[in-house]
């Protein structure tokens, strides 16, 4: 919260002393009994979330959807027409998919919350004169926070002390390069106030004491935050399709049950109550009871998947929303690339250097090496603020120069350690470079590093091969080549320098009064550095694969125009030559047409801020793309959140771009995308994979209703609602699973992203499970059923066969076993997909054999144990009815083989032809 009577805008222009008097402030900080009322009056520094629907609404909503409320009433119908065991098993199949179905979507939030740390867990104050540690929560405004190299800003302050402070501000601008603070009076305001410091942001160097101004959701991050939570979360194309098929299915089964009711009133003649539990039976028959919870343990199993390759999925339907996926809208910084700061080239006048080696490891070499180099290296170590142990920390350029020198045997470390810093001029985006002095058995040296014009313009001499020459015209027409050279392959470029101060050269008493302009003049121009952020590893395969599958990659930077074309051809993202390269300036005067018309093509963004990101968002939307969304930053979470998949960073992510995204990388790397992406697509291929699994064996179970009815009861039934429920809940939900659990089909990443309003349930689907497959299946089902009647003193007899004794049980129970082993070949033939059945491994999927395993178990306990046989209605049978069940096996298999050789026929037919 912040104090409510003190004009928010007008803190970068007011003095200290202003600013202290105005929150009630002395020299020692808040008073503890101060801190404790404001603490009670403005409450603590935290971050709200949005609440969301209530636990116990959520938990309501899995027994009220439409297939929910279906299975309520048929069980309800059950109890009337005094079936209590069909009752209990239908409300029992609705609490273990609704309970089933909580406990994934709770898992999920439970872990992402676990993942979200939204402040840094202590602070550095000042209270009562008292340097002291507290909670970042007890923050108050008005207290004064001590800030060192490496800690994370707790709120939003006004800087009251500093030296050399340097502020990260990525997280809030995507500008990587860390700003420099002031504790003077500066007439920006906000994010471009050079003595205001913000909650969330990191201190890259120097330290300093900030009064705190405002906190929780008053401070700039808190407000992203907010802005964050109240964007719509839209439906997942999973969601809305599984909302779909069960309205259809329901009404479908329900409009089935409804003639099956009539059916049997009017033409069979049983009595209503007995007519309800035959159109109950086809009801069951239709309805898949197990879709639910094998959509949604599949789901699980590929965020298990996923997370294993460094993607943690926040909500289950967001993994199949991946596969949809047309557009990735990248930072490059920490995702396409390392985010570590590498020395490629060195360059000295007359002589060009390749640096081998990536990243902060000092693993590498420089080659030609000489004393102009190392000349240059040295400015590099001693005009530097970084450190390389125990751990690298500063800012990224100045730790490549350090590794550099490294690499060239120089131990940064044990080399400054003979000198003696005496002053330290530092970086200003104005002057474009930065000093420092040294002194070394009585001799002062200036050493000075910087953008090349801003070092060169200031250079009277150069180093060519360790000897001092004058800076002639040509001399710095060869230097300005150099670095064009550099910059047009999209390094970024650093010059150094040095100037050896004259004896008389003496420091004023307060080094911060000493002019620059009487230190970074006359300099001897030692040489260029060039860097890149190179590539993270897998990612130039990533891209190749995007191609591939029809995915367009957007790359938005913070970098210059020039760097970000440059990074975005190295890496292939950009391949054609009409490729545009939007400015964030050129961005903001753009119409909404315009943008439009930009991002049909191939594009990238750079020197844009993260509030830009949305804009670009919701124009992709418009144009039908399904958009992924990468973004770190607290200035991202609207655009992760507005997203159709908001991508966060798990390593370098605030907890506001966290808690809006519905995925997060935990290694940062764009390649985990690709993968999450294949997983996703994986997953709808399973999906429909599963469905029509399950719907195959619909049609045998509501085929022996359809001819009890059709003959007038003459035909007795074959499998009972008991039996039914055995195979839908029983029987076929692991192999489902198991089918849910498939590794992604080859190619898959080679066709065009599906488009979202493509079905689960086609008509294409339907045929194969119904008309096909099913009716195979059905026919056989029959078969056998009258198989058993006719070997067992009934031979030829077609009608009026015995509805009830041990013949019917057997013959049932042999039915449902019949069903059980048909499902075991239409398992194969849905993991085959397009491919031979016979070109399918019969490994890959560790769930397949157990799952199998489990159905023969299952069947086994039905038919022979007691106690079942009581529930089921069934009774064992010939043990040389079980070849017949084993020749039932390959039946699906051999057919859907037949019917992929009369399609691949047609179509080198048709081929021919044209």
């Amino acid at each position: 919260m912040a104090r409510p009577d003190l004009d928010m805008g007008r803190i970068p222009a007011q003095s200290v002393e202003a600013i202290m008097a105005g929150f009630g402030v002395g020299p020692g900080g808040l008073s503890l009994p101060e801190v404790q009322a404001r603490l009670e009056r403005l409450g603590e520094n935290n971050i709200s979330h949005s609440r969301g629907k209530p636990l116990a609404l959520r938990f309501l909503d899995q027994f009220t959807h439409l297939m929910a409320v279906l299975l309520w009433a048929g069980g309800g119908i059950a109890f009337a027409a005094r079936l209590p065991q069909l009752g209990v098993s239908i409300w029992l199949v609705n609490i273990i998919n609704g309970a089933f179905g909580f406990w994934m979507e709770y898992k999920a939030e439970k872990a992402m919350k676990a993942l979200l740390r939204l402040m840094p867990e202590s602070v550095t104050v000042m209270r009562d004169g008292i340097v002291m540690k507290v909670g970042s929560a007890g923050i108050v405004p008005g207290d004064v926070v001590i800030l060192a190299e490496g800690d994370r800003v707790p709120a939003d302050g006004r800087v009251i002390e500093e030296y050399r402070l340097r502020v990260d501000q990525s997280t809030l601008t995507g500008e990587s390069i860390p700003a420099s603070k002031t504790a003077a009076i500066v007439e920006n305001k906000g994010i471009d106030a050079a003595n205001l410091v913000f909650a969330g942001t990191t201190v890259s160097a120097g330290e300093a004491k900030a009064l705190i101004f405002a906190t929780g959701m008053d401070t700039l991050f808190g407000r992203i935050a907010g802005e964050a939570q109240a964007v719509r979360e839209e439906p997942s194309p999973l969601q809305q399709e599984l909302r779909r098929v069960t309205r259809s299915v329901t009404f479908i089964a329900l409009g089935v049950g409804l003639v099956f009711f009539l059916l049997a009133a009017l033409f069979v003649g049983v009595r209503p109550a007995e007519s309800f539990i035959f159109a109950l039976g086809m009801i069951v028959a239709f309805v898949p009871e197990g879709l639910l919870p094998t959509v949604t343990l599949s789901l699980a199993m590929g965020v298990r998947r996923m997370a294993a390759n460094n993607a943690l999925i926040k909500r289950l339907s967001s993994v199949e929303t991946l596969g949809c996926a047309t557009v990735i809208c990248t930072d490059k910084t920490g995702t396409l690339t390392e985010n570590e700061m590498t020395v490629v080239s060195l360059w000295t006048p007359g002589r060009q250097r390749h640096v081998t080696g990536t990243g902060f490891s000092a693993s590498g070499q420089i080659e030609h090496m000489d004393d102009a180099a190392r000349l240059a290296l040295q400015a590099g170590c001693l005009c530097n603020t970084a450190t390389l142990t125990p751990k690298p920390l500063g800012d990224p350029t100045e730790i490549a120069l350090l590794v550099a020198a490294a690499k060239a045997g120089l131990d940064p470390n044990a080399f400054r350690s003979r000198f003696r810093k005496l002053h330290e001029i530092p970086f200003e985006s104005e002057r474009k470079r930065m000093s420092v002095i040294i002194e070394e058995d009585g001799l002062k040296t200036a050493y000075v590093k910087g953008a090349p014009d801003s070092i060169l313009a200031l250079s009277s001499r150069l180093s060519r091969s360790g000897d001092m020459e004058p800076m002639s015209a040509t001399a710095r027409d060869e230097i300005i080549a150099a670095n064009d050279t550099y910059a047009r392959a999209g390094y970024r470029v650093l010059a150094l320098a040095r100037r050896e101060l004259p004896r008389s050269f003496t420091l004023p008493d307060n080094p911060d009064l000493l002019p620059q302009e009487t230190v970074e003049t006359d300099l001897d121009f030692l040489g260029l550095a060039a860097m890149l952020d190179p590539p993270r590893p897998g990612v130039l395969e990533a891209v190749d694969c995007c191609h591939a599958a029809g995915i367009r990659i957007i790359m938005i930077t913070g970098d210059n125009p020039l760097t970000a074309e440059s990074i975005a051809r190295r890496l292939d993202i950009l391949r054609g030559p009409q490729a545009v390269i939007v400015s964030g300036s050129d961005l903001e005067r753009m119409d909404d047409q315009s943008l439009s018309d930009r991002l049909r093509g191939d594009v990238v963004f750079a020197r844009v801020s993260p509030e830009i990101k949305l804009r670009i968002v919701e124009t992709l939307q418009q144009h039908g793309e399904v958009v992924a969304m990468t973004g770190d930053g607290v200035n991202d979470a609207p655009a992760l959140k507005r997203a159709d998949i908001g991508v966060a960073m798990g390593r370098s992510g605030t907890d506001a771009a966290k808690e809006a995204a519905d995925m997060i990388l935990a290694d940062d790397n764009f390649a985990s995308i690709v993968r999450a992406i294949e997983e996703g697509r994986a997953v709808f291929v399973n999906i429909k994979k599963f469905i029509t699994y399950i719907f195959t064996s619909n049609i045998p179970e509501a085929i022996p209703f359809f001819l009890f009815v059709m003959s007038l009861g003459r035909i007795p039934l074959a499998l009972g609602i008991m039996l039914i429920l055995a195979v839908d809940l029983g029987t076929d939900m692991l192999p489902a699973i198991a089918l849910g659990a498939e590794p992604a089909e080859p190619g898959i990443m080679k066709v065009p992203p599906r488009d979202r309003r493509e079905r689960l349930i086609t008509p294409a689907l339907l045929r194969r499970s119904f008309l096909f497959l099913g009716l195979i299946q059905g026919m056989a089902c029959m078969a056998v059923f009258y198989y058993y009647y006719w070997t067992n003193g009934y031979a030829g007899q077609w009608l009026d066969l015995p509805s009830e004794g041990p013949v019917y049980a057997s013959a049932t129970a042999l039915t449902f076993a019949a069903v059980v082993v048909t499902q075991i070949g239409n398992l194969f033939v849905q993991r085959a997909g397009s491919r031979s059945v016979f070109r399918i491994p019969l490994g890959g999927n560790r769930l397949l054999w157990p799952s199998i395993a489990t159905e023969l178990a299952v069947m086994i306990l039905v038919i022979h144990v007691p106690f079942l046989q009581g529930i089921f209605g069934t009774a064992p049978f010939a043990a040389r009815d079980w070849i017949v069940l084993a020749v039932l096996i390959p039946l699906l298999p051999l057919a859907d083989e037949l019917r992929k050789c009369v399609l691949r026929k047609r179509s080198q037919n048709k081929r021919a032809m044209s």
